[in-house]
C-alpha cells in the first residue's frame, strides 16, 4: 500500500498512500480526518476535472499526502487487514 514515491512532498505535505479511486481517497481521508490528522489529495490525469463534471473519478488514481510530522501516525491509522473468506464470513454473521 506505501509504495515510496520520487517526488514526496506536495504542498506542504509528504505522500501517504495512493488510492484507486475518489470513493477510497474519501473513506481514507475521512478516517484520518477523524484522528486529527489533516490530508491533501493529488489527483492525477483529468481525474479533478471529471469528478467536478460526472461527479466521481472511476478511472484515475488519487495520491494522498500528509504533514511530514503525522506521517508515521498515518501509516498505522490505515494498515490493511486482509482477512480470509473464512474470517470474513465468520464477522459478517456475526454482525447479523
Amino acid at each position: 500500500m506505501f509504495k515510496n514515491k520520487k517526488k514526496k512532498e506536495w504542498r506542504d505535505g509528504v505522500y501517504l498512500t495512493t488510492a484507486k479511486n475518489s470513493l477510497e481517497a474519501d473513506i481514507l481521508e475521512s478516517k484520518l480526518r477523524g484522528e486529527g490528522i489533516p490530508t491533501g489529495k493529488k489527483y492525477k490525469g483529468a481525474s479533478n476535472a471529471l469528478e467536478i463534471i460526472m461527479g466521481n473519478s472511476i478511472s484515475f488514481p488519487i495520491d494522498l499526502y500528509v504533514p511530514k510530522e503525522c506521517l508515521e501516525d498515518a501509516k498505522n491509522i490505515i494498515i490493511p487487514i486482509m482477512l480470509t473468506d473464512e474470517e470474513f464470513e465468520k464477522e459478517w454473521n456475526e454482525d447479523k
